[in-house]
């Protein structure tokens, strides 16, 4: 240890020696100098950013070089968003030749089913949605600033809190059972029923009535007796109108009405198909039925008017029961038309009126009438003109009323026979009428002067005319056993080179319709078959027996565009997919 000590003790003093300014010579201060190459120092700082962002997500096409291992998924999963056919291109210079649609080419984008029906609900309730990319947001900026972004899947922290929080008190006022609450004439009731119009308010005793209101109360008793001598045995001859909801409720939990379509209610695919089979039959109606209808652009209800004075509306996407009878025809219901928006609908029956009635409570709301038959009712299709009614009559006339005052405003009066349909063309501008009389009727809305008459020495009576999807074509029943095809431009010419042929309807109303896509032109015939056309070519693409008695009415379902309904004299209504 004092060998060490001895050590340490003389390389002190040799340093000291060292470090005296007597002692060592000048040194002068040099740059350090080194061999290793220079290194970009922003480089390294990107590339550890780099590294510490999330490898999960997927691989960007356009990169030549990956920093980390990836996994399979990322390596082969689909690229999201559209793209434009080639390379070079913008959406406002793709060649004609690449356009499927009319602003451009449009991709298939790849995103999952959940994500892309939050988006449309989103978009259809709050007015905005996210893009495919998931960076942008298209739609109602104001309504995006309010609600702070949210989806309709993605309820804000108090509105959860809220909801907990009543379902919480709901189970505790069910838990809780109180002999007394049952009671009305206690307060527990007045507390447990605070919401019901009743609330507040509790039974009091009557006590005796007064001299005066005694008086009062003889005085009527004495008129209703002798209004009711009076009427003793005179034959009622008004008709009762009622209605009878077969559902299970009005309204659901949400204070929904029955009538409101399904939120995820939307088209399944662009093309549409002939259908193949029966998948469901309606019986309800104790004789032929006349008409069906689908609701306005979801489909998802289906009136039918019949023979036997009644109008039921049955339920077609969940129980397909009928959910609600209107009655309120003493004859038979000739036709029936729903409003743009549904909620409401025309009637037309052999007892000679038109009632207008709403589709949910199943009022009547107006009663029309001249005292003749009307064949075929319509209201305008323009929204701000709902509100007109056009009916044509047995009498030669297409008569207009304005139903908010009940006022006849117009008369339409140059047909010779019985007015069979009532068709608007031209952005509803125009409508086309056919007649007994053999002839077509062209009119200027609100104009009662023809614009254009066709009639030849050939033309059969046409009962049932239908519009083509595109505007551009009418397709005309005609009584001769075949469908005749008009332009609906300003010389409504007959084409032909376009005619179907091959069903017999001679002597029988059947309704010819069109696909929603315009691929196929549909009607019925009086074997009870189904006859379907090739629009373009004007070949037989199928034939289906449908019914046992004649087919008179078919429609296309507008969102399950692969599935019709028919209708017959047999009181049966068939659904086919």
């Amino acid at each position: 240890m004092d060998l060490i000590q001895g050590y340490h003790h003389s390389d002190d003093d040799d340093d000291a020696a060292a470090s005296s300014p007597d002692s060592s010579p000048l040194r002068l201060s040099l740059p350090s100098k080194t061999s290793a190459p220079p290194v970009d120092e922003t480089a390294l700082a990107l590339a550890a950013a780099g590294s510490t962002r999330s490898t999960s997500g997927p691989l960007d096409p356009t990169q030549h070089s990956v920093s980390f291992n990836p996994t399979y998924d990322q390596l082969w999963a689909p690229v999201q968003g559209p793209a434009p056919p080639s390379a070079g291109h913008t959406s406002s210079s793709i060649p004609q030749g690449f356009r499927n649609h009319k602003l451009g080419f449009v991709e298939d984008a790849s995103i999952q089913p959940f994500l892309f029906d939050e988006q449309y609900n989103t978009f259809h309730r709050f007015g905005y949605a996210t893009d495919p990319s998931g960076l942008h947001y298209v739609g109602d900026q104001t309504a995006l600033s309010t609600n702070s972004a949210l989806s309709v899947y993605n309820l804000p922290p108090h509105e959860q809190k809220r909801r907990r929080l009543e379902m919480k008190s709901k189970e505790n006022d069910e838990s809780a059972f109180d002999p007394e609450a049952d009671n009305p004439a206690t307060e527990d009731w007045l507390l447990k029923n605070r919401k019901s119009p009743w609330a507040g308010k509790k039974e009091v005793v009557q006590g005796e009535l007064t001299e005066e209101q005694k008086k009062y109360a003889e005085e009527h008793a004495a008129k209703k007796a002798e209004k009711e001598g009076r009427a003793e045995g005179k034959e009622k001859t008004d008709l009762v109108v009622k209605s009878t909801f077969h559902g299970k409720e009005e309204k659901d939990y949400q204070g929904r009405s029955w009538i409101e379509p399904p939120k995820d209610a939307k088209a399944s695919n662009d093309r549409c198909y002939i259908p193949k089979r029966c998948v469901h039959t309606w019986s309800g109606h104790t004789k032929g039925v006349s008409a069906i209808r689908f609701f306005p652009k979801h489909g998802h209800l289906l009136l039918s008017a019949s023979m036997d004075t009644k109008i039921k509306i049955w339920d077609v996407f969940n129980s397909r029961k009928c959910m609600r009878t209107y009655m309120g025809h003493s004859k038979a219901v000739r036709d029936i038309s729903f409003s743009n928006d549904g909620t409401k609908f025309l009637s037309a029956g052999y007892d000679k009126n038109i009632q207008y009635w709403d589709t949910e409570t199943g009022k009547v709301i107006s009663t029309f009438s001249t005292g003749k038959v009307p064949f075929v009712v319509k209201l305008n299709p323009d929204d701000d003109k709902q509100n007109i009614l056009l009916a044509g009559m047995s009498d030669k006339k297409i008569v207009q009323w304005d139903i908010n005052s009940g006022q006849i405003t117009q008369e339409y009066d140059q047909h010779l026979g019985a007015v069979n349909t009532i068709t608007f063309v031209d952005n509803n501008r125009r409508f086309v009428t056919s007649s007994d009389d053999k002839s077509l009727r062209v009119w200027e809305f609100g104009i009662p002067v023809v614009i254009k008459y066709i009639s030849e020495p050939h033309m059969h009576s046409m009962p049932a005319i239908s519009l083509h999807p595109n505007s551009n074509w009418l397709a005309a029943q005609s009584l001769d056993n075949q469908i005749l095809i008009y332009s609906t431009k300003e010389r409504f010419q007959l084409n032909k080179k376009k005619r179907f042929t091959g069903h017999i309807v001679a002597g029988y109303a059947c309704q010819v319709n069109f696909s929603p896509d315009g691929r196929y032109v549909m009607s019925g015939d009086g074997e009870g078959k189904m006859w379907f056309w090739d629009w373009k070519s004007g070949k037989v693409n199928r034939t289906l027996k449908c019914h046992e008695q004649v087919c008179i009415g078919c429609e296309w379902h507008p969102l399950e565009q692969s599935k019709v309904a028919t209708c017959s004299w047999d009181g049966t209504i068939k659904y086919w997919d």
